[in-house]
């Protein structure tokens, strides 16, 4: 199964270390960034996990829930996130699903046989309170995410959503952004009462802030 941008997020039910998950349930109306490891008690996996738990003011700011899958039972979770914690001085209370047989791994197409046949790439679902898939990433084993980026990407839809804009290259919060081109100058007028500039007909930015 492969999953696109705008697409429904697979519903499914599993354990974690904090108990029994139902996805969409436990959702609700947040954002939710759900993130992939190939197994527990692996090096670059530690430190994102910790660095997750770090951030969790960050994500909660942004009414987004974290989420982690490893391929490994729930007991290891918990013997894992003892590791996670010491080693990164954090106290993670995030849910890590339990997915020892691949099932949800198989379900957002995680299993990358030229990677492992057993293990999960290590991915990316930023998915919004509709349930919809808004933008995916996926890392090499050997490459730690950014965690700047996975909340510069977050900001970015939500200033999308509320504003109707489009982000350009490198935009942060603050910044100006993008009319799109669908939007034409009068109806512009009335959402952005504060003007623009118009650098081409098709590129016009202004500021939200």
């Amino acid at each position: 199964m492969t999953l696109h941008i705008g697409d429904t997020a697979p519903d499914f039910q599993t354990e974690t270390q904090n108990g029994p998950i139902s996805f969409h349930d436990w959702a609700g109306d947040s954002w939710v960034f759900f993130f992939s490891h190939p197994a527990d008690f692996t090096p670059v996996c530690t430190t994102e996990m910790g660095r997750t738990a770090q951030l969790a003011g960050e994500f909660a700011k942004r009414n987004t829930k974290p989420l982690g899958l490893s391929t490994d039972t729930a007991e290891e979770h918990l013997k894992w996130i003892e590791d996670v914690n010491d080693t990164q001085h954090t106290d993670l209370k995030f849910p890590i699903l339990a997915d020892a047989d691949l099932s949800i791994a198989r379900m957002y197409d995680m299993i990358h046989p030229e990677q492992s046949e057993t293990a999960a790439v290590r991915s990316v679902f930023i998915i919004d309170p509709a349930k919809k898939i808004r933008l995916t990433m996926t890392y090499p084993m050997s490459v730690g995410r950014n965690f700047a980026e996975i909340l510069r990407v977050i900001d970015a839809l939500q200033t999308g959503d509320k504003f109707r804009i489009a982000t350009p290259a490198d935009w942060e919060v603050g910044k100006d952004v993008i009319i799109p081109p669908s939007i034409k100058d009068d109806e512009a007028a009335t959402l952005f009462p504060q003007g623009w500039t118009t650098l081409r007909p098709y590129l016009r930015t202004t500021n939200v802030a």
